[in-house]
């Protein structure tokens, strides 16, 4: 880690002088064109996509990136493990996404969701994301985007990073619970080559009884420049390390009968680490027809170390149920491409063409251990997973109320699975392809009366684990049909807030289920989900702000049954009101409601509703160089008692003899106060 800030200052000094050595060279002529800000909303397809700015992000609590998330309507992301470091469980449009199965995420363009993933198909940990370094956050539900494929399902979320920042900032946090977090950002250069450096260190030991001990750093460097005047170009590294305890899902049952309490654990020894190192480059030429090539390229390395203990002492009930999960990878992809744009007897026309590839040198294993200890392998494979995608994406507006955008994309996959231990129970091996071709469209008729209407249709997929796809000879790639309508609206009176409303419906070829003895999941048959949501933001009145949103959703298998842990009502608002002299206030809510936990909806969890509140105050106070902010967040305003992953599956504590059905749940952290400063400079 030394190592690495010595080169970041290094690098950031050599390249502040060149910088400065080049806007003073008296022998060097240099044409000055001033930069344009160009500002507008940009065009969208469907009533459910959006844009979240940074300036919500920064309101949000620190700590979890994933916190973020509840911006999107419908959107709910909690706690997994009873500690933070692994990715959390999303919920999106009657999806309990797990780790981001039917949820596709990305950094920059680069993808976040990762494939034959050791502890759960598609797994996305957005903790190398450093909040602060986000310009926004593009949004698209369904899937009617002919550039997005794999795990799109429900949708897809793209967090976008700043190019650089006009004021430095130097900020330190603490919260109870031991809970500490220290940033620094900041850009050497802002004109012709625009950098951008953040360092994060975050550490909490949460508020269970054995210390979560949970440790992150995160290290982010960027630079964006133009060669031609035409184009541009941005390289981005960054680095992330992290371990931590957890103390699990615990049951129901012993904290009722008082044996447990909400924050105990029954295996303390649970926890991890991990570590994600990655590239990303991104390059775009504007041609003078009205064109535009691009090119984008990303490679990562991964690695993960996870101890877990589900169902206590149901198997082994002298040495426990712990098992270990290992994955260890390295991902490398990009895309390529054009877009041009013209007129077409007056009609305004575009088309893009471009081609998606994606490779997975994957090394996964699943063993059993006692207390961090390995106690033998279950099964532990090479997979090499690759996809080359070609699309084409075309839009036509042939009156000045009417639009259409639709496409085609065509996914190719080729699984490729060596077993490595000849001893193990479980020896998936082999190798197969598959294709799918995906068609999307989407009309857009208005605007009448500042309102807009939405019809969407598209067909997506998740990919399944490859080892699943070679031994029991299941769909490789779950087709879904999307469809979705929808209106957008700035009515008459309340310009400043937007008001949408959308139906939709998903229908899924096959569904992921979650296993609970064996901390994976299982393909099952094929689903519907159908729905609505509604949703409003925007100013409200002077310094008023308002974002809300109430989404219900009803999931099922084909054959009737309930599909587990699919929520049916989910809540959020948030009022923000900017107040003279510098202060910034906002009161939130998220309500997650009642959901079933098996098919036969006999057992179900209860429903929350948790308050936040936050605070940010530019202080009066005169520096040489910068300003100062003080702020702070308390979390779970009313200290309620909540819950956040929520399951239930069979387990035995060493205390019973036989086993018990029941639920298991990570309870939600209780009121926490989080304060802090910042300089910016």
């Amino acid at each position: 880690m030394t190592r690495v800030l010595i080169f970041v200052f290094a690098f950031t000094v050599a390249l502040s002088s060149w910088e400065h050595a080049k806007a003073h060279d008296p022998d060097e002529a240099e044409l000055e064109v001033p930069e344009i800000a160009v500002v507008g909303e940009k065009p969208v397809a469907a009533s459910s996509q959006q844009f979240i700015p940074d300036k919500e992000i920064v309101l949000q609590p620190q700590g979890r990136p994933a916190q973020v998330l509840r911006l999107i309507p419908g959107m709910i992301a909690v706690e997994h493990s009873g500690g933070a470091g692994k990715a959390d469980q999303y919920f999106l449009r009657g999806f309990d996404a797990d780790h981001g199965t039917d949820v596709a995420f990305f950094a920059d363009g680069m993808p976040i969701n990762l494939r034959t993933h050791a502890h759960g198909q598609g797994y996305a940990d957005l903790n190398f994301i450093i909040p602060e370094t986000i310009e926004g956050v593009d949004v698209s539900k369904g899937a009617y985007l002919p550039e997005i494929g794999d795990f799109a399902t429900a949708g897809a979320i793209n967090f976008k990073t700043r190019q650089m920042v006009q004021e430095g900032i130097a900020q330190a946090t603490g919260a109870q619970f031991d809970t500490q977090r220290y940033l620094l950002m900041f850009s050497p250069t802002k004109d012709k080559v625009k950098t951008l450096f953040a360092v994060e260190n975050y550490y909490t030991n949460g508020p269970f009884e054995n210390d979560n001990r949970y440790l992150r750093t995160n290290v982010l460097g960027k630079l964006t420049t133009s060669f031609t005047g035409r184009d541009e170009f941005s390289i981005k590294g960054t680095f992330q390390k992290s371990k931590w305890n957890a103390s699990g899902e615990i049951p129901l049952r012993a904290v009722d009968t008082g044996m447990l309490d909400r924050f105990g654990a029954i295996d303390p020894t649970e926890g991890g680490s991990t570590l994600r190192a990655t590239g990303v480059m991104n390059y775009h030429y504007d041609t003078t027809t009205n064109g535009q090539f691009f090119a984008n390229a990303y490679g990562q390395y991964y690695r993960l170390d996870l101890f877990t203990n589900f169902t206590f002492a149901l198997n082994d009930p002298v040495n426990g149920d712990g098992i270990q999960q290992s994955d260890r990878r390295v991902m490398y992809g990009g895309d390529i491409g054009y877009k041009q744009r013209w007129d077409l007897w007056g009609i305004p026309v575009s088309g893009t063409a471009g081609v998606q590839a994606r490779v997975d040198d994957i090394h996964p294993r699943l063993g059993t251990q006692t207390k961090r200890a390995g106690t033998g392998t279950t099964t532990y494979t090479d997979v090499l997973s690759a996809s080359y995608a070609p699309f084409i994406k075309g839009e036509i507006q042939p009156l000045s109320w009417m639009r259409f955008v639709g496409g085609l994309r065509w996914e190719t996959f080729t699984f490729d699975v060596r077993n490595l231990c000849t001893t193990c129970a479980l020896q998936p091996a082999g190798r197969t392809s598959s294709g799918i071709l995906l068609p999307k469209m989407s009309m857009i008729l208005g605007p009448w009366a500042k309102t807009e209407f939405f019809v969407n249709y598209g067909e997506g997929f998740h990919s399944n684990d490859a080892r699943s796809a070679v031994q029991i000879g299941g769909a490789s790639l779950a087709r879904s049909r999307n469809y979705e309508v929808g209106i957008r609206s700035r009515p008459w009176g309340i310009e400043g807030v937007e008001f949408t409303v959308t139906a939709w419906r998903i229908d899924l070829q096959s569904e992921l289920v979650f296993v609970g003895d064996e901390g994976t999941t299982e393909i099952r048959g094929p689903s519907r989900r159908q729905g609505f949501e509604v949703a409003a933001r925007g100013q409200l009145w002077g310094p008023l702000y308002v974002n809300g949103s109430f989404t219900w959703t009803q999931a099922k298998f084909r054959n009737g049954d309930a599909i587990p842990l699919a929520p049916e009502f989910t809540a959020y608002g948030a009022a923000i009101l900017k107040w003279p002299e510098g202060l910034t206030s906002q009161l939130q809510a998220t309500y997650l409601g009642v959901r079933p936990l098996i098919e036969d909806r006999s057992i179900k969890s209860p429903s929350w509703i948790v308050f936040d509140w936050s605070q940010r105050y530019q202080l009066p106070i005169k520096l040489p160089h910068g300003r100062l902010e003080a702020f702070y967040f308390i979390q779970n305003l009313f200290n309620t008692d909540w819950e956040q992953a929520i399951f239930a599956f069979e387990s035995r504590l060493r205390t019973e003899p036989a086993p018990v059905n029941g639920i298991h749940f990570v309870p939600g952290n209780p009121r926490t106060f989080m304060g802090g400063v910042a300089w910016h400079f």
